[in-house]
């Protein structure tokens, strides 16, 4: 008898607590809702972030209805688990694949105003130098919340994954990407960190030729490669260079990322002129897509390792010819 009343409050203790679980916490489309965060996450209202204009975003509620004004932005947001509340997306947001259903709003050169406010977004995030200062202004004075988020170095990825989860309730799986992708991101330093530098041109247009400077995330990918920007240093984000002065940096490698055949991009072209230059002379001119090399998201990780191989095969042939110093590092 005893036992019997033992084995009813063990079945009755459990279904009262099975009854007070949440069903689930994700959606069919893997993103997490806002009841991933508990019952105690759920009363935190309101919700205030700093972005990286640094001015606080306030938010009444987790964001349910997103606007993202870059492709890139468009990508952090799927990886951080907030790809379903999604409502607009800039042009050219093509990655992944789900991207593609997203309500297009125009893009950096011209956003759609009015379609913005038709889809009554509770949340717009922007890229803070890939959209105008006057853009991002215009909506915020239409009332709404604009994020502004920027990523320079590798390491900002994950720390933007980490935001977008907070305003969209998607925190744990936005947490759970972030650490794989800065164990991933420790594991190639570790890997190339001692490696024997390599002068490096990355070229990002070909007419005129255009490099990339230290501020831009592409050369944090070159760094980390054992790489050094010859660029580094240039006054703007994105600069034109001259013939003369790609010829007197004498690159030891170029990294371009203008076509998807490192024949198409130009250099061979004035292969008289550049025949002494070391990279074109060894034939080391190599192609990374512009979407893993110049887009701020998880996917520069691919970029990153496709770049270290690539230096790495530099280095293989130089291990052959008389070593020179790579300027910038003495």
């Amino acid at each position: 008898m005893r036992l019997n009343k033992i084995r009813c409050s063990v079945l009755l203790l459990l279904f009262v607590f099975s009854g007070s679980l949440p069903a689930s916490t994700t959606n069919v489309r893997g993103d997490v809702t806002d009841d991933a965060a508990g019952p105690a996450a759920r009363t935190v209202a309101p919700l205030e972030l700093i972005d990286d204009r640094g001015r606080g975003v306030r938010l009444n509620h987790f964001a349910n209805r997103i606007v993202s004004l870059s492709p890139n932005i468009t990508e952090l947001v799927f990886s951080a688990g907030a790809g379903s509340k999604l409502v607009g997306a800039s042009r050219y947001s093509d990655y992944p694949e789900e991207a593609k259903t997203v309500q297009e709003i125009g893009d950096a050169s011209g956003l759609d105003f009015e379609r913005i406010l038709a889809l009554k977004p509770d949340l717009v995030i922007a890229w803070r130098s890939g959209n105008s200062a006057a853009d991002i202004g215009k909506l915020e004075k239409l009332g709404l919340p604009v994020f502004a988020a920027e990523a320079v170095r590798l390491e900002d990825i994950p720390r933007l994954l980490r935001a977008t989860g907070k305003l969209a309730g998607t925190s744990w799986l936005a947490e759970s990407a972030a650490r794989a992708y800065e164990e991933e991101l420790q594991q190639i330093k570790h890997r190339y960190d001692t490696h024997h530098k390599i002068s490096v041109f990355h070229l990002i247009w070909d007419q005129p030729l255009m490099t990339t400077n230290a501020n831009h995330m592409a050369s944090d990918i070159i760094n980390i490669c054992g790489g050094v920007n010859m660029f580094a240093s240039a006054p703007s984000l994105t600069q034109a260079v001259s013939e003369e002065d790609l010829l007197v940096a004498d690159p030891d490698a170029i990294i371009s990322s203008t076509s998807l055949e490192p024949a198409e991009t130009g250099l061979r072209s004035r292969s008289q002129r550049f025949s002494q230059m070391s990279a074109v002379r060894n034939n080391h001119i190599f192609f990374v897509h512009p979407d893993l090399i110049n887009r701020q998201t998880v996917r520069t990780l691919v970029a990153a390792k496709t770049v270290c191989a690539q230096l790495e095969s530099v280095r293989s042939g130089r291990e052959k010819e008389p070593t020179r110093p790579v300027p910038g590092t003495g």
